[in-house]
C-alpha cells in the first residue's frame, strides 16, 4: 500500500519548551514539537516526516500524536507531513517516495548521469556564475569533489562486479541494465544511471551552473553548462509571535513578530 494521506486532517505542531522560567519565559531548545492529527481511517498506523525525512511511527492504530525532533536551523520553513500505512509497513522508511517542492529552501538539485565509460576514480566539480551571467571556474560551488563511483561495486568491469559472470574482461552485474536506468543515455544494452547533488542555500536570483569531470591524473572533461535557474528561497519564519494589541470595536488583532 505505501503512504496515504487520504482521511487525515487537522495536522498541528506545537513547540515543546525545554523549560519555563517563573516570569513566563521559556527555553526553546532542544527543538522538539508535538504533532497531532485527526484520522477517519481504521486499523492503520501513522508515520511523521519532517522535510521529507522519516521522523517516527506510531505504536498502535489509535495513536494520534507524536513528539518529533525539528531541524536546529530556522532559516527556512519546516514541512511536517503525516501519512497512514499498513501495520506491517509501520517501520518502513518511505522517504524516497516523498517529493518536496523545488522552491522554499534556496537549494538547487542536480541529477548527474554517470556512464560506465567514466573511470573508477572519476570525480565531478560544480561551478556557477554567482549571478553574474559568466560562470566562475576558479572556485567550485561543491564543497568537495563529488565521487562518481563512491562504491566500486556500482562500476562495471573486470573484477568490479560478479567476477566471471559476464563477458570476458567485462563484468556488468552491478550496472544499470537496458531500460532499468536512464534510458538511452548509456551504451547499447547498458543504460547510464544517475546521482543527485544539492547545492548549499543560495540567495534569491538567477544562476547558471556547470559541471566538469576529472580523473586522478588531473585530466578534465569539457564543461557541461546549464541554462538559467531561478532560485526563490522561502521567507524566514518568525521565531516569536506575540499579541501587540486588539481592538474590540473593529475586531482587529495586531501581532508583533521577532
Amino acid at each position: 500500500m505505501g503512504l496515504t494521506s487520504s482521511g487525515i486532517s487537522v495536522v498541528r505542531a506545537f513547540e515543546l519548551p525545554g523549560g519555563i522560567w517563573p516570569a513566563g519565559g521559556y527555553v526553546g531548545v532542544p527543538r522538539t514539537v508535538l504533532v497531532t492529527w485527526r484520522s477517519s481511517l481504521a486499523e492503520k498506523f501513522y508515520q511523521v516526516y519532517v522535510n521529507g525525512r522519516y521522523a517516527g511511527s506510531t505504536c498502535d492504530s489509535e495513536q494520534r500524536q507524536m513528539i518529533v525532533q525539528m531541524p536546529t536551523s530556522l532559516e527556512s520553513a519546516v514541512r511536517i507531513e503525516v501519512f497512514a500505512v499498513e501495520a506491517d509497513e509501520a517501520d518502513t522508511d518511505f522517504s524516497g517516495r516523498i517529493t518536496l517542492p523545488a522552491v522554499h529552501n534556496g537549494r538547487v538539485r542536480m541529477v548527474l548521469l554517470r556512464s560506465q565509460n567514466l573511470p573508477i576514480d572519476a570525480t565531478a566539480e560544480v561551478y556557477f556564475d554567482k549571478g553574474t551571467g559568466e560562470i566562475d571556474y576558479t572556485e567550485p560551488l561543491s564543497e568537495r569533489p563529488i565521487r562518481i563511483w563512491p562504491s566500486p561495486q556500482d562500476k562495471a568491469g573486470l573484477g568490479m562486479s560478479r567476477f566471471g559472470m559476464a563477458d570476458f574482461g567485462y563484468d556488468s552485474a552491478a550496472a544499470a541494465g537496458f531500460g532499468k536506468g536512464c534510458f538511452g543515455n548509456g551504451q547499447f544494452g547498458l543504460d547510464a544511471d544517475g546521482i543527485e547533488w544539492a547545492s548549499p542555500p543560495l540567495a534569491a536570483g538567477a544562476y547558471r551552473f556547470a559541471v566538469r569531470v576529472c580523473d586522478s591524473a588531473g585530466k578534465q572533461s569539457l564543461s557541461s553548462e546549464s541554462g538559467q535557474v531561478v532560485v526563490i528561497p522561502g521567507a524566514r519564519p518568525a521565531e516569536h509571535v506575540n499579541v501587540f494589541s486588539f481592538d474590540k470595536n473593529t475586531n482587529q488583532l495586531v501581532l508583533s513578530v521577532s
